[in-house]
Parts: structure tokens; sequence; C-alpha cells
């Protein structure tokens, strides 16, 4: 059985990278009939925070990834967070040692980058210089009765190479005497990365580990070794393509890329995000189709349909998916995401009614939910008008005292009277387009822009565009 895993580290915001590296995981289990794994790893005991691994749980929950095993619901190989997991390291730490595959490591920081110094200044590729790697046991207890706090590392081959059997890209070969003798266990006592996701994957008995291509030179063929020196079976690897920014360069807050909990707040739908991020380094079959539910996704996903190439983020293309998403809802039910989406925020809204037919109205206005916002500020907040538009409407006078006399006369204060009234007016003023709307829209907006002004004139209600307009008067 097919059985990956999605280990986030809680030491900030789930970074929407992250929510495609567990959505292809997801994805796969699901396609496989297999098992979905979530696990914290939380061995940064400075950076690690609940706060964090709440937010990685509520993501998921709202991007509607369920976990089959994790920190929350438990499972055959727990615990799930690794903080909770340092006496199965330690035990596999011993093991090591005692099998001569690893040793205790006493230099200090700054023998260590004195070292670093010396070979870079040798144009060699900085790596431990394994000075401590052949101390005798005397050496070593002498060390340890001074009070030194060793790390542990682990006694890296010294010749040979290690070969990664990826899924995605081929058999890829990495030379040894590149890889120097690594960190497996910190002064404190806490794993390193590599060494406790060995551990966890090989007693979790994860089989594939689909992660980002970032991995690939710096992680995989150091956890490798550790795999054949433990004598665990190695899953197969898929390193998928990077996430780059427009510039093509490393993916950042400057190209609209942030967390995943700011995506929520700003108004984006999550099956628009799933849609979205799916699609990044994966090809569906169907090629003329851009938009597909979760299930949808796991029927179409295959690692074979995986992209090598490096993904670019378009937040524009993000926030117009999200917006064609918002068009697919019936009023009804973006009204109910709506109203669950500003439910802790104060904004001006009359009532259930009024805020449907705003929603239908200027649904087209609307790419992400925190746009309601803006166009409500839009409605009820005009600013002042400057010189130039008041010299703008006293030229047009007559229009605005026009427009006046025809929204008092409206029985039926609807946006289709309210157009009506106004082309009527253009007709008897023998005015059309931008000269017959634009000064309407600064007449109550005091903007130049915005949505229609009948729509705009509808939704702020009849006493307050005339209230509007008889304060415009007062001054023209």
């Amino acid at each position: 059985m097919v059985r990956v895993r999605f280990p986030p580290s809680p030491t900030g915001y789930m970074h929407i990278g992250n929510v495609r590296t567990a959505l292809f995981n997801y994805l796969f289990a699901r396609k496989k009939g297999g098992v979905f794994v979530l696990r914290i790893e939380d061995t940064d005991r400075e950076r690690s925070k609940k706060e964090y691994e709440d937010d990685i749980l509520e993501g998921l929950k709202w991007l509607n990834i369920n976990w089959d095993e994790g920190p929350d619901i438990g499972g055959p190989y727990g615990p799930y967070r690794q903080s909770e997991r340092l006496d199965i390291y330690r035990f596999y730490i011993n093991k090591l040692i005692e099998e001569d595959k690893a040793y205790l490591c006493f230099c200090s920081e700054e023998e260590l980058e004195k070292d670093r110094e010396e070979m870079l200044k040798k144009g060699l590729m900085p790596k431990y210089s394994r000075r401590c790697r052949n101390l005798t046991k005397v050496e070593v207890e002498n060390k340890l009765l001074l009070g030194i706090k060793p790390v542990v590392r682990f006694k890296t081959p010294l010749s040979g190479e290690v070969i990664v059997e990826d899924e995605l890209r081929g058999a890829l070969t990495f030379p040894i005497e590149n890889l120097d003798d690594f960190v497996i266990l910190r002064s404190d006592g806490m794993p390193t990365y590599n060494f406790a996701v060995v551990i966890d994957d090989a007693l979790m008995k994860i089989n594939y580990v689909i992660r980002g291509e970032d991995h690939l030179h710096g992680n995989t063929p150091r956890q490798i070794l550790l795999y054949n020196a433990l004598n665990f079976s190695i899953p197969k690897f898929v390193h998928l393509p990077m996430i780059l920014g427009e510039d093509h360069t490393k993916l950042s807050k400057r190209h609209g890329s942030v967390s995943l909990r700011d995506y929520r707040i700003e108004g984006y739908l999550p099956e628009a995000l799933v849609n979205y991020m799916a699609l990044l380094g994966f090809s569906p079959k169907t090629k003329e189709k851009e938009f597909f539910t979760l299930n949808e996704l796991i029927e179409e996903f295959s690692i074979e349909n995986l992209s090598k190439s490096n993904a670019i983020f378009s937040p524009s293309k993000l926030r117009w998916m999200n917006h064609k998403y918002i068009e697919m809802l019936s009023i009804d039910e973006l009204f109910i995401k709506v109203k669950d989406f500003i439910k802790d925020r104060k904004l001006n809204i009359k009532s259930d009614e009024w805020l449907k037919e705003f929603l239908r109205l200027l649904r087209d206005h609307i790419f992400i939910l925190s746009d309601i916002e803006r166009l409500l500020n839009e409605i009820y907040s005009p600013i002042n008008l400057n010189e130039q538009q008041i010299n703008y409407l006293k030229e047009n006078k007559k229009l605005v005292l026009e427009f006046y006399d025809e929204l008092n006369r409206i029985e039926n204060w609807n946006e289709i009277e309210i157009l009506n009234r106004i082309r009527e007016i253009g007709k008897r003023l023998s005015i059309k387009g931008k000269n017959l709307y634009m000064p309407l829209r600064i007449l109550l907006t005091h903007r130049e822009e915005g949505p229609e002004i009948y729509i705009y004139t509808y939704l702020l209600g009849r006493d307050e565009s005339l209230k509007r307009i008889e304060e415009v008067i007062k001054i023209l």
C-alpha cells in the first residue's frame, strides 16, 4: 500500500509552496488508495510554536486536504511530532555509534570556521575536516570529562557514489567525495533534519517521498547513506520542480507569494487555491480543461504527468481563477461564503437581503472576497470633491438638477428604473456616453472610476443618494 507523508515544520505560517507539496502527496495517496500521513517536524525548539502547528492543521482542513494519521488523530506509527520521538532517535544514534557508523565530534565553532576559511582560500568546497573521526576511546572520555558537549556525526564513506533513483528524473549519481561527515545529533540532544526524517520515514513505513527539488542535492544523498547504514528500505523519491516567481527567481513575498493564512484573510476560495496549485508542475490528461474539483484532480493525478520544468507562480492568474470560482457560485452559495468571511469585520451592510443584491450586482467586481470591503468603502465613504471636480459639476449643473428630480420621482426603486431615468435625461439634454455618466459618478461617489453609477445609486438608496446630491447642489 502506498504511504506518503507531509512533514511541515511549525516555525512559521505555512507557505504557499508547502501547500503544493501537501496537495500532491494527498492526491497521490487518494489516487492509489493509500495513506496520507501528517507529521510535525518540531525539533527546532526556539522557533517551533503551537500557533504555527495550529495554522498548519487549520489550513489543510480549510483546503479539504485531510490526513489518515497525524498528531491530532494518532495512528499505528506515532507519535507524529518529532519532539515526542527523542527516545527513538537516541536508540538509533547509539546503534550507529556502536556499529562504528557514527562518532562524537568535539570541534568548537571557532575551529569549524577556521577550517572553512582555509578550504575556501585553497579553492576547495568547504566541508568538515574529519578531525574527530578517529579519536581514541581515551581521547573521547577525556573530552567528555572536560564537560565538552559533542555533536554526533555520521561516518560517511570516503569514496564511492550515491545513486538516487528518482521516479520523475531517473537515476542521478552523486560522488561521495563531495559529502562530509554531517551532523546527525546536535549538542543539545536534538536530531538534525536528515537523521530524524530517515528514522521517521522508515518506522512510519513511508514508501514514497514526494517533495521539492531543493532536497535533491543537499539532503537525499545523505539520507540514502543513512538508510543503508541502518538497513532500512529506501523509499521511492519524487522531487517536484521548483515554484518560481514571474521573473524566474526564487519565489518570495515580492512575487505575491505569502502564507496560506494571508490568502485566507484576503478572501481566496480554497477550491480556487487547490485548483491553481495543482496545475503548478502538473499537466492533467484532459488538456483543454482548466477547472477541476478536488475529486477530479485525484482522478487525473499521476507521477508520469508531473513536469520536470520549474513552475511559474502568477498572482494575477490565481486572482483570475479565484474570480472565476466566484462566478460559478450561485448568489445563495456566495452569500454563505461572504457571511462567514465578514462575520468578524465591522462592515456597513444594511441587511442580508441588501447584501444579496450587492453580490448579485457587483459580483463582476469581486475577484477576492476582501474586494467587498473596498467596494463598500467606495459606496459609503465618498472622498471630498476637489476644485476641478466642483468646476466640472458646475459645467453640468443642469444634468445634476435633472438627475435629482428624476430620482425623487421614482416610485419603484430598482437599478433598471434608475438606468432608464438616466437614459431619458441623456436624451432630453442630448448627452451620452462619458459625458452623461462621468458627472453623475463624480456627483455621488466623488470618484472617476468604479461600478456602474445606476448600480451604485440603487445600492446607496434613495435617501442617501438625494442627500448627497443636495449637499453638492449647495456648493454649485
